[in-house]
C-alpha cells in the first residue's frame, strides 16, 4: 500500500508496512521534481560522461550537498542574538548534533559534499564489501568501523547506490549495536532499487530515505538497472581483483 503525498518541494512516497512493522516509512525522491539535480543525475549514469572520473565524483559531491541542504529542513534550530558591527541580530543556529556516515569508498565524493554543508559534524567511516560464493550468492562483511557515539544525535549515512539494501542494513545493525542510538536516522543515495528501498523500509522503518532516484530491476548479480554501474570503480578506479575477472 503506497500513499504519494507533498512535503516541501519533493514528493514523498510513504510506504505503510503491515505485519512486524506497523509505520510510515517516507522516501523522498529527487527525480519526482524538476531541477538541476536531474540534469547531474543524468551525467552519472551516462557512459560517456563517466569516462571523467573528476566529474563524476563532482555531480556525486554534488549530491551530497543538495541531499544536505534538503535534510536541513528537517532538524532542530534554536534562536540566538548575534552581535554584528552595528548592532544584534536574532539569528538560527543548528541545535541538533549531526554525524555523517559514509560507506567506503563510493561514499567519499557524497560524504564530502555533506560534510560542506553540515561543517560541524561528527564523522563516521564503514568499510563494507560483497563476500561472493562459488554458487554466485554473496554477503555483505564489514571490516573497519570508526564512529562517534550516537547517542540522541542525527546520524545521515550516505552510500550512492541502494542495490539490495543489505550494505545499509548492516551498517545501521553494527552501528546502532556498538554506539549507540540516535533520534534519528536519514539515508542518502543517488540511485536505489526498489526491492533494496523495500528491504531497508522493513529492517528501519523509523529512518527518512532520501534518493535521486528509483530504478525497478536488480541483476541476478544485484546491480541495479539502468543503474549507473559501480560508483566506487567509476569515482576512484577499477579494483584489481576486477580485472583479473
Amino acid at each position: 500500500m503506497t500513499n504519494i503525498y507533498q512535503e516541501d518541494t519533493y514528493p514523498s512516497k510513504a510506504f505503510i508496512i503491515l505485519g512486524k512493522f506497523k509505520s510510515t516509512i517516507v522516501v523522498i525522491n529527487f527525480s519526482s521534481t524538476r531541477s538541476i539535480s536531474n540534469d547531474y543525475l543524468r551525467q552519472l549514469r551516462d557512459e560517456d560522461f563517466q569516462l571523467n572520473p573528476t566529474l563524476f565524483r563532482l555531480n556525486l559531491k554534488r549530491f551530497g550537498q543538495m541531499m544536505a541542504y534538503e535534510i536541513s529542513k528537517k532538524l532542530n534550530y534554536e534562536e540566538v542574538e548575534t552581535i554584528t558591527q552595528l548592532g544584534v541580530a536574532s539569528c538560527f543556529q543548528l541545535s541538533d548534533k549531526v554525524v555523517l556516515g559514509t560507506i567506503l569508498r563510493a561514499g567519499l565524493p557524497m560524504h564530502e559534499g555533506m560534510l560542506s554543508v553540515f561543517d560541524h559534524a561528527e564523522n563516521t567511516f564503514i568499510s563494507a564489501y560483497r563476500q561472493h560464493h562459488k554458487d554466485g550468492a554473496f554477503e555483505i562483511k564489514l571490516e573497519y568501523i570508526s564512529s562517534s557515539d550516537l547517542t540522541g544525535k542525527v546520524l545521515i549515512l550516505c552510500d550512492p547506490m541502494l542495490a539490495t539494501g543489505s550494505s545499509i542494513v548492516q551498517t545501521l545493525n553494527a552501528l546502532l549495536s556498538d554506539y549507540g542510538t540516535p533520534k534519528k536516522i536519514h539515508i542518502a543515495a543517488v540511485v536505489a532499487s526498489s526491492a533494496g528501498l523495500e528491504y531497508v523500509t522493513i529492517e528501519y522503518p523509523d529512518a527518512t530515505i532520501w534518493i535521486g532516484a528509483e530504478d525497478e530491476e536488480l541483476t541476478a548479480k544485484s546491480y541495479i538497472v539502468p543503474g549507473l554501474g559501480d560508483a566506487g570503480d567509476l569515482a576512484f578506479g577499477q579494483k584489481s581483483n576486477d580485472l583479473l575477472d
